[in-house]
């Protein structure tokens, strides 16, 4: 069993654009921020013009729980780049308000990850000023 901490180091960096830069500040605050159509009230994750369910343009910000289910997961233990420390689990997470986001699971060994796992967003703030949202086991 070996515990999944947060990546550190020279691991590659998010690079925000205009359209995803509300998010990425909103990690900086400690929120899980996400989108929201206010004409048909769907939720995504992916920052996006137009509404990928409807096509209305009325695409708002909200801040999220951080609370949702393991979806899907797998362990890596050969990694595509020597920065990142293995073992680590990436998980897509079925958010409460409605939408999936790939994220890495933290805080528990390895093989403890299982359907339906209850997780919750916790922020890892790295040395240059980028915060990762990771999740970890409610109660972990």
């Amino acid at each position: 069993m070996t515990l999944l901490v947060p990546q550190t180091g020279a691991i590659p960096r998010p690079k925000p654009s205009s359209l995803s830069q509300p998010f990425w500040d909103g990690l900086g605050l400690h929120e899980l921020r996400f989108q929201r159509c206010g004409a048909c009230r769907g939720a995504t994750h992916t920052p996006a013009l137009v509404c990928s369910r409807c096509g209305s343009d009325e695409l708002t910000w909200e801040v999220s729980t951080g609370r949702g289910i393991v979806y899907s997961w797998t362990t890596v233990w050969r990694p595509q780049t020597p920065e990142f420390v293995v073992p680590y689990v990436p998980i897509v997470v079925d958010v409460e308000e409605g939408w999936q986001m790939l994220s890495n699971l933290v805080g528990c060994d390895h093989d403890e990850v299982a359907p339906d796992l209850a997780v919750e967003v916790v922020f890892h703030h790295l040395d240059d000023g980028v915060t990762l949202p990771y999740f970890r086991p409610i109660g972990g």
